[in-house]
Order: structure tokens, then sequence, then C-alpha cells
């Protein structure tokens, strides 16, 4: 799964995407024409506590890559130009990232040449809008104009669907707050929409602006309209940042010093699994204790080929027991005498925490 970092020049993206991936700040990136990419691990405390009671070789956390996409700046013109790399390198992603400004630096203007974080999300949102109604406006012709010569039945039946997605856009409103059914979302999902892309947005803000947090968040909120669920999380780049670079000790009493309860790594990567329907379970054992992605509802047999496709193919039992239940008895042993190990078939739904064994021939 892929998360876009989107911002306008100057936002602190790039420092937040150091911060996720871990690496010292480069001044030269914030200048830089193509996207970049890392591989982030997905801190999970559950894991950690089963590293700690299993004492394996290895301990292997769930993993989601992170795009650094080019921050938006003025062109010749002096206005801000959204370029067709720019739409594209958006397009590639799962989900999509908006890194907005609150903090205030004379020595860094903002390209806009004013700090209002809601105006610089209804631009983003009015963009991708945009490019997403040329793109209907062009493929509704295509499809009527193909449809009459050919009579095709399957472009017959995509027609309506077009036309309530572009009816949507019209009415400004993006297409996550669309109500769609399966077959719409299936027949729309080559199409790499924007506006239906699975959204978040961080306002980075500095530590004068404390006081400020919860007002700004609620205006960026009310700003996106009624239908929207979208999470808006505050973060502090450049303490997050610091923070990042400290050992384990040395972090705890930062945080504390700052009042900062959960990392922004922590926050923001558990708020993409929320919006991208994500969950884990766990494979544990003297070798590796594992965390792996899989989507909510899979079955057990689906995600047992996560782990292998051999475990799918071959799959007879899974033996089961959540988490939390494994932390109150401590072992297999006395989860068996407890009754909360069981065997489970292959259509059993895996939930968030469950702790796998898969039996296969």
């Amino acid at each position: 799964m892929q998360i876009g970092l989107i911002g306008l020049q100057y936002s602190g993206k790039t420092t937040l995407f150091n911060t996720l991936a871990g690496i010292e700040e480069d001044p030269a990136a914030s200048m830089k024409d193509e996207a970049t990419i890392e591989v982030v691990k997905v801190p999970d405390a559950r894991l950690d506590k089963l590293t700690e009671m299993f004492n394996p070789k290895k301990k292997i956390n769930a993993t989601i890559e992170v795009f650094d996409i080019p921050g938006l700046r003025k062109s010749d013109d002096g206005k801000l130009k959204i370029t067709t790399n720019f739409l594209n390198s958006v397009r590639n992603n799962d989900s999509l990232f908006y890194v907005i400004r609150q903090f205030r630096d004379d020595s860094v203007l903002h390209p806009m040449n004013h700090i209002d974080p809601l105006s610089d999300v209804l631009f983003l949102e009015t963009e991708f809008l945009l490019s997403d109604l040329e793109f209907f406006e062009n493929r509704i012709e295509k499809v009527r104009k193909d449809a009459m010569k050919t009579k095709d039945e399957k472009l017959m039946k995509e027609l309506p669907i077009l036309e309530k997605c572009m009816e949507h856009l019209e009415s400004e409103k993006p297409l996550r707050t669309l109500e769609l059914d399966e077959n719409e979302l299936r027949t729309l999902s080559g199409y790499q929409l924007l506006t239906i892309k699975p959204l978040m947005i961080g306002i980075n803000f500095d530590e004068d602006s404390f006081d400020k947090v919860d007002s700004i968040i609620e205006e960026v909120k009310n700003g996106l309209g009624e239908d929207s669920d979208t999470e808006v999380i505050p973060f502090f780049a450049k303490i997050e940042y610091e923070l990042s670079m400290l050992d384990e000790d040395d972090r705890a009493t930062f945080m504390d010093d700052y009042g900062i309860s959960e990392s922004a790594l922590a926050k923001i990567l558990g708020t993409s699994y929320k919006v991208l329907g994500l969950q884990s379970f766990f494979t544990v054992g003297e070798d590796e204790c594992r965390a792996w992605t899989i989507k909510k509802n899979y079955t057990a047999q689906d995600s047992a080929g996560v782990i292998h496709t051999d475990f799918y193919n071959r799959f007879i039992r899974a033996e089961v027991t959540s988490y939390d239940d494994y932390i109150q008895y401590g072992s297999f042993a006395k989860c068996k005498e407890a009754g909360v190990w069981r065997l489970e078939g292959k259509e059993y739904i895996v939930k968030d925490g469950d702790i796998l064994n898969i039996r296969h021939s």
C-alpha cells in the first residue's frame, strides 16, 4: 500500500517524510523534481510486547510505502502550477496525505504569501476535482459515441455510472463523499481518479501554536463540508523530526517535555491503516515475531496466502487466538485451557490482532 505526501513548497512535507522514513534531512530536497519513495516500518506496540515475550531471532514489522511528491511551487509567471507529472505522481498512490502549513517562518515564505490552512486544502481539493471533471467530460463523450455505434452492453452500463459521478463533481464535491456500490467502484477502479482516493490531512504547527490547534483543526473540518469524514491530524514537523533522531530513552523524555503522547509516525500510519481499511495479524515463535498487513474481512485462507501462496493453496486449518487473550493467559497452553485457542476453517474472518498458526498440507 502506498501513501502519497502532497503539499505546497515549504509546508514541511519533506521534513515529515524524513521523520517517517528515519533519514537525515537534505537541505536541497525541497527543490527536487522527482518523487522519493521509502518503505516505512509500521510501529505496533503489540508486536513489541510479543517480541519481548518470545525473544525471537528476528522481529519484522508490517511496512507501508510512503511517497514524497515534489512540493508545488510557483512557476516563472508567479503562479502555482499543477503539472501533468505532478498529477501522475499523485495518481500512483492508494491514499493521499495533504501536508498543510500553519507554522510561521519569515525566512521561508509561503508560496501564496499567506498562512491559511483551509485555503491550502481547498486549493488542492479544487485542482484534483477539476482534473477528475476533465476526465469525466472526455470519457462520457467517448462512451456515448462508441455506445451509439457499437451498442456495446458494457459501455451502456458504464454511462450512467460516469454521469452519476460527473453530477457529483459538478456540485463541487469529491468522489470520496459519493455513495458507490461494489459494481460502480469496480467500473471506476482502472481510472486512477484523484478525488476518490482516501484522504488524510496533516496540519503542520510550530511550538508557538499549541493554543491554536483545536480551533484550526475545527475550521478545516468545517471547510471540507458536512459530507466529509476526512481525518485531520495536527503534528509538529520540526519537533517530530528532532524526536525521531533521538535514542529511545531520550525520546521518551523529549515527548514528556513537549506533552507529546504519540509520535507522528504512529499517529499517521495508524490513521492510514484506518482509512485504507487495513489491519494486522501476527505470527510468533522463537525464530520470528512478525506483523502481517491484510485488508479487513480477509478470511483465514486469504491471510495464509499473504504469508505464502502455498499456504493458500494447501490450507487446512488456522490455529487462532487473539492478542488480548494471549497477553491475559501468557501462553498457548493456557489459552487452550481457557478455551480461547481454537481451530478455524478457511472462511473464518481474521480480526485485527489475531495470532495465527497456519496448518497446511
